[in-house]
């Protein structure tokens, strides 16, 4: 499955992809991790119907994730469940906003956030509208 992780902070994107791992949970499929740091670069993959997953990083500038998660669930049909990585514990009402599916605060914790991936992982196995 295709983990799309979007944030300007490239050892934010390493944390996550360390985090996740090949595989965040024994029951998923193995995970190919792919990386943006611009807006534009994660339009394009969310228009590619091509990822499964996505952790979006809310403190990127200038396009943060949470605004992006909500222009997705918008836009994107069938689109792909969403982790919102958050600074701020009172960014949780925003997070809901954006209609994200969860949340994982900063520092990230490599355990929860992969059972939070390897869930919403197991949420898009259960809810594709499209075989590959």
């Amino acid at each position: 499955m295709r983990v799309l992780v979007y944030s300007d902070d490239a050892s934010t994107r390493e944390k996550v992809r360390q985090a996740i791992g090949r595989r965040p949970a024994a029951d998923v499929p193995l995970v190919e991790i792919v990386e943006c740091a611009t807006h534009a670069k994660v339009v394009q993959h969310f228009d590619s119907g091509e990822i499964d997953v996505a952790v979006l990083d809310a403190e990127t500038q200038p396009a943060g994730g949470m605004g992006v998660a909500r222009q997705a669930k918008d836009e994107v049909y069938d689109c792909p469940p969403i982790c919102l990585l958050i600074a701020r514990r009172d960014d949780r009402w925003l997070a809901e906003w954006s209609r994200a599916e969860a949340v994982v605060p900063q520092p990230i914790d490599p355990v929860v956030l992969a059972d939070t991936v390897a869930d919403l992982m197991r949420r898009r196995l259960s809810t594709r509208l499209t075989a590959r």
